[in-house]
């Protein structure tokens, strides 16, 4: 079967370089999936996981927003962050989810309500992506 090569990129570095049959990501206008073959494109991307399949596997990395590149069977995500599963701190990820939603409830009005939600947003993700939600 064919299949894509796969780079994800951080301001930290390379978090993945591998091949596989499909990407799928939530770009900021719906989900995308990414056969080998497909057009180029050019998509920024939500706050989601980033799912890869290969031989009937799905493996996923979370991802902080960025941009995807998609050119000649190569698919490049540029993220802001991106992290497998087992790099995952469930802990602090529990810990900032509980502390974004403490924000967003309270009634103080020098809260920054949009950073408090891509906090939250954050913090699920990772959760979604470690498997403990």
């Amino acid at each position: 079967m064919k299949t894509l090569t796969v780079s994800v990129v951080t301001p930290s570095g390379p978090v993945l370089e591998d091949d596989f049959e499909m990407v799928v990501c939530k770009a900021e206008n719906g989900e995308i999936g990414i056969l080998p073959d497909h057009i180029p494109l050019v998509a920024p991307l939500s706050i989601s996981a980033v799912r890869l399949k290969r031989d009937g596997e799905e493996r996923h990395i979370a991802v902080s927003g960025g941009i995807m590149e998609v050119s000649a069977n190569k698919v490049t995500i540029l993220a802001q962050s991106a992290e497998k599963p087992a790099s995952i701190d469930v802990g602090r990820a529990k810990e900032a989810k509980a502390r974004a939603e403490r924000r967003l409830q309270s009634k103080q009005d020098n809260i920054d309500y949009l950073r408090a939600e891509l906090a939250l947003k954050r913090a699920i993700n990772r959760l979604e992506i470690s498997g403990d939600k």
